[in-house]
């Protein structure tokens, strides 16, 4: 076996059937037992068959896919596991036409089952530390290559685009965002929210940074309008070949990420940059997925509306 990954095949011969998926969802859910999701109580747990249990307190039957991103759904866990292992080693991500030929569903079960597994990748509220390099850019169609019914005529830029805030810790984790405006006020909040205070921020020159070094930070910025991309060690390289990827994914794999989804999307790629590092074995940023599904349930019903 290979040090940092492993081949499908492998990955098939690890779990071959729903059995043995389900024998390794629970070990890694539940590693003291059985808990009932509804009291979450592990004493008085009774297993039946199938991997079915009844929680003896609350009277309620369970199995290791409820309350995760799991739940009712009708597609084998080896599958998931398949197209989680799939989903995380493509550098840009996999469309949900390819997913459907890859694990034998509709390309509309794959699409449901694609923004459950985004779903997983969301919901890591630890806050980011030491040299932060921060950045904005927008994701939305271009005008030229818009249908004219569908082209506003309101200007070129950032018209009819969704703003996206990054930030990358320097040798660290990366957070990004959909904000509603790239404003001073909500660019500082977003950073406040998510940044350590003492923390070095790396940005440009954008006025939405004004004044966030009397907020708690060390601020630095290189002047991209002046042709300075990189002033010592101060530079906001970094987080921009984050949007380089994100971008080049959303084009070249997705082609589009409505405002209303754009969030599990940029959630996906923040995932797999996070996860990413080749020091990191495959199995071990597997497991990491995993623990991400639980409490994470996501409706068909609540996608469309």
């Amino acid at each position: 076996m290979c040090k940092s990954t492993i081949s499908t095949f492998q990955l098939f011969e690890m779990f071959p059937d729903q059995e043995t998926a389900r024998v390794y969802l629970e070990n890694r859910l539940w590693p003291n037992g059985p808990r009932c999701p509804v009291c979450g109580l592990g004493e008085r747990i009774t297993e039946r068959k199938d991997g079915f249990y009844r929680c003896n307190q609350c009277k309620e039957d369970f199995t290791v896919r409820t309350g995760t991103i799991f739940e009712r759904s009708h597609v084998p866990l080896h599958k998931w596991f398949y197209a989680m292992y799939l989903l995380m080693t493509a550098r840009k991500g996999i469309s949900s036409l390819q997913l459907a030929k890859e694990i034998g569903i509709t390309q509309k079960s794959a699409w449901f089952l694609l923004h459950r597994l985004r779903e997983a990748c969301g919901g890591d509220f630890k806050k980011l530390c030491g040299i932060i390099e921060i950045d904005e850019t927008y994701i939305g169609g271009i005008e030229a290559n818009k249908h004219e019914h569908k082209k506003l005529k309101a200007g070129r830029g950032t018209v009819g685009k969704t703003a996206v805030l990054g930030m990358r810790e320097r040798g660290g984790r990366t957070i990004a965002t959909p904000i509603e405006s790239a404003d001073k006020e909500t660019v500082q909040s977003a950073i406040h929210q998510h940044v350590e205070a003492g923390s070095t921020l790396h940005t440009d020159e954008a006025g939405a940074y004004a004044g966030i070094g009397d907020s708690g930070f060390s601020h630095d910025a290189v002047n991209h309008s002046a042709g300075e991309y990189v002033r010592d060690d101060v530079t906001t390289n970094g987080i921009e070949s984050v949007f380089a990827v994100l971008k080049r994914g959303l084009i070249g794999v997705y082609h589009h990420a409505s405002p209303k989804h754009l969030g599990r999307y940029v959630d996906e790629f923040a995932f797999r940059i996070n996860e990413g590092n080749v020091k990191n074995h495959t199995l071990t940023r597997l497991d990491s997925f995993m623990d991400g599904t639980a409490g994470k349930r996501l409706t068909y019903k609540a996608l469309i509306q």
